[in-house]
């Protein structure tokens, strides 16, 4: 779904270099573990697959991240950041609601479109939740918790701006809004069709969007006014 806001879109590697700042070889091995996480899930990879990528020892990945558990929550974190970061560039770049929420859905259109992020983190692992460490679980819903009350929040002032009709609460449409985004992402990648995703959220985005009617022109007032 494009839109005149998503101009001031950045992209996610833009993003993660800007409010992620580690050393070099951490950057990396988030980078790294978040790709085999998406693709894999929590258990589909190792510190040995790591530490064998990069070609160096286990040791020196536990030098940066003690256990898994801390690796994978620092790649929640990042893209928990890279997020709120990308939000807050929405909301910079313009004050209409509908504009932010095209904007936010343009942006992972864009990642699953190059491949750049093809899946959230988060919610590949939300998936998994039951069989997570305690400490993954926690940064996974702070994340998800973050995204509804933006959402909530940007269906609210969409409704003040006569810009969006609910159907029901802002929370329960913010609600509705993220299981159609994921959901988006889901269908994009069990078809193979990155296309689908867009096509998934522009159809929420036009049962909530309130169409802008032309106005009458001067004119043509007058004269029924007359004609009264």
């Amino acid at each position: 779904m494009k839109s005149a806001a998503s101009g001031f879109i950045p992209t996610y590697q833009k993003v993660v270099r800007k409010v992620f700042r580690v050393s070099e070889t951490a950057e990396k091995l988030v980078e790294e573990a978040r790709q085999l996480i998406v693709n894999g899930g929590y258990h589909g990879f190792s510190y040995a697959d790591l530490a064998e990528r990069f070609g160096i020892r286990k040791a020196s990945i536990h030098h940066h991240f003690p256990a898994k558990v801390d690796l994978v929550v620092a790649v929640v974190d990042q893209a928990r950041r890279a997020i709120q970061a990308q939000i807050a560039a929405v909301e910079t770049g313009t004050p209409v609601a509908i504009e932010q929420l095209a904007a936010y859905t343009g942006y992972w259109e864009r990642c699953i479109l190059d491949q750049s992020a093809p899946f959230c983190i988060a919610g590949v692992l939300a998936a998994e939740l039951p069989g997570l460490p305690r400490e993954v679980g926690v940064a996974v819903r702070g994340h998800f918790s973050d995204l509804s009350r933006w959402l909530e929040h940007v269906l609210t002032l969409g409704v003040k701006q006569g810009s969006m009709r609910l159907e029901s609460t802002p929370a329960i449409e913010a609600q509705n809004f993220l299981a159609a985004v994921y959901g988006a992402m889901l269908s994009a990648r069990a078809f193979d069709d990155p296309g689908r995703f867009g096509a998934i959220v522009e159809a929420f985005v036009r049962r909530i969007r309130v169409e802008s009617r032309p106005r009458a022109k001067a004119g043509k007032t007058r004269k029924r006014a007359k004609g009264h």
